[in-house]
């Protein structure tokens, strides 16, 4: 354990900024860097929304989470930026599944496991987390290595992989290649059990004016680089087959709200995200 620790904090880059620690900033956690903040500023100067955005997305994975919890999933495999330490307490992701399955399916308790790459949010995962909970486990793991994390002795281990199970992918930014971002989805639908799902975050540019576009994009390059954006088209490429949960691929406001989260709920749009939630036949 203590090695490991030492080879996370050697690999944190604190000059550049991540996705990942941006969305932590942006719900006023301290798993973050100046580097991040300023990204942040520079982005809200560009379009000042992100956020906003961010509570969008954050209140999109709480509605998924309750959601499939209420439908009686009480297995999650969390890959991506899922443990922003700016939540309040008791409102983590494994939080909400407790929450919600316990009133649907009493004395039955969740199974999550939050996948992480970034070092930083490893360490602050690991320190608030894994000790306060024997349900919750957080493993190193990137979605661009796939048949690693599926294959991690934790996360065949800690889970049960006869009974259905939800994935959430949270981390399609850093996926740039479409066609492994095919074998993702093929991998994952072929090693989970008849019943599970796969859910989708994916960033977009589709809302953001033709004429801001080139500005947004020379920021993004400057300060994101190799990052993800794709159009509705492109995100409906990658879930063809799948069956859909109502009310489709959406902007994260509009997937089920509930009347309570209201970030970007007036313009959608400005959330910058579409969100989705599969079936797996």
């Amino acid at each position: 354990m203590r090695q490991r620790a030492i080879r996370n904090l050697a690999k944190l880059e604190m000059t550049q900024a991540s996705v990942t620690r941006i969305l932590d900033a942006a719900a006023g956690g301290k798993n973050n860097f100046v580097a991040d903040r300023e990204v942040m500023r520079r982005y809200d100067q560009a379009a000042p929304i992100t956020t906003t955005a961010a509570r969008a997305v954050l209140q999109y994975l709480c509605r998924v989470v309750r959601h499939l919890a209420t439908e009686g999933v009480d297995q999650f495999v969390i890959v991506g930026s899922g443990v922003p330490s700016g939540l309040p307490a008791g409102g983590q992701l494994h939080d909400v599944a407790r929450d919600a399955l316990g009133a649907s399916v009493p004395r039955v308790v969740p199974r999550v496991v939050y996948v992480e790459s970034d070092p930083m949010v490893l360490a602050g995962a690991r320190a608030t987390i894994e000790p306060v909970t024997d349900l919750v486990r957080v493993v190193e793991g990137d979605v661009r290595e796939i048949d690693d994390v599926l294959d991690d002795r934790v996360v065949q281990t800690f889970l049960e992989w006869d009974r259905p199970m939800a994935v959430l992918l949270l981390s399609a930014h850093s996926l740039n290649d479409d066609e492994y971002f095919h074998y993702v989805i093929k991998r994952i639908r072929q090693a989970v059990p008849e019943g599970s799902y796969l859910s989708l975050l994916q960033t977009t540019f589709d809302a953001i004016p033709p004429e801001l576009l080139p500005a947004i994009h020379d920021l993004l390059a400057m300060t994101l680089p190799g990052q993800a954006i794709r159009t509705r088209e492109e995100v409906e490429a990658l879930l063809e087959g799948l069956v859909l949960v109502d009310p489709g691929l959406v902007w994260v406001p509009e997937w089920q709200p509930n009347g309570h989260d209201t970030a970007c709920l007036e313009d959608p749009g400005s959330s910058g995200n579409y969100g989705a939630v599969a079936c797996i036949p």
